[in-house]
Parts: C-alpha cells; sequence; structure tokens
C-alpha cells in the first residue's frame, strides 16, 4: 500500500512577538491561530509553516483566564514578505498590533 504524500507546497514565516516593557497583566502568553488553528506560543522569535500558494489568515490574541484582549490579525498573502511582527498592548482592553515586517531577522 502506497504512503500518502502531501504534495502542497508550504513556506515558513516568522514571527516576532513583542511584550510592552510596561504592562498591567503578568504571565500571560500568547495564542497565534494560523487558517482558523489556535495553538500557544512564547514570547520572542519563532517560525511557522503555512501554504505556500494561498492567502492566510494569522492572528495573535492574549488570555487571562477570564477574556481575550490583544487581538490582531492580518491576512499574508503568497507574495508578502514571510516576516510579521506582533506588538502586544500595555493594557488588558486594548488591541495588539500586528504588521508585516521587511525582511526576517538573521
Amino acid at each position: 500500500m502506497p504512503a500518502e504524500s502531501d504534495d502542497r507546497s508550504i513556506r515558513r514565516i516568522e514571527l516576532t512577538l513583542h511584550k510592552p516593557w510596561f504592562a498591567l497583566y503578568g504571565g500571560i502568553r500568547p495564542t497565534l491561530v494560523i487558517a482558523e488553528l489556535g495553538q500557544p506560543a512564547q514570547w520572542g522569535i519563532g517560525t511557522w509553516q503555512v501554504p505556500a500558494d494561498e492567502t492566510v489568515t494569522v492572528g495573535v490574541y492574549l488570555f487571562n483566564r477570564m477574556w481575550r484582549f490583544g487581538r490582531a490579525e492580518i491576512r499574508l498573502a503568497p507574495s508578502d514578505p514571510p516576516a510579521l511582527r506582533y506588538r502586544a498592548p500595555a493594557l488588558p482592553f486594548l488591541r495588539g498590533r500586528l504588521r508585516v515586517h521587511a525582511a526576517p531577522s538573521s
């Protein structure tokens, strides 16, 4: 029986998650959502795989056991640079910012 192969092409994106130096919340980690699939993340730089030939929705939010906050979302097209930067809000009722960054850091 032949093994099934996934012949979809993929690409890696780099996401830098910044926590403000002064925040009125502590011990909270971000959650990354790619194509409606949530996964826990850590502050700093990380890489994830996304389809290379489709536009993908990437989102980030924070959760403090009572409510979600700091939500930000962006649609990443195949022609966009593969680097994103998220900035979390300092206050737990504001939105975060997610932007395409010019180039991944080396």
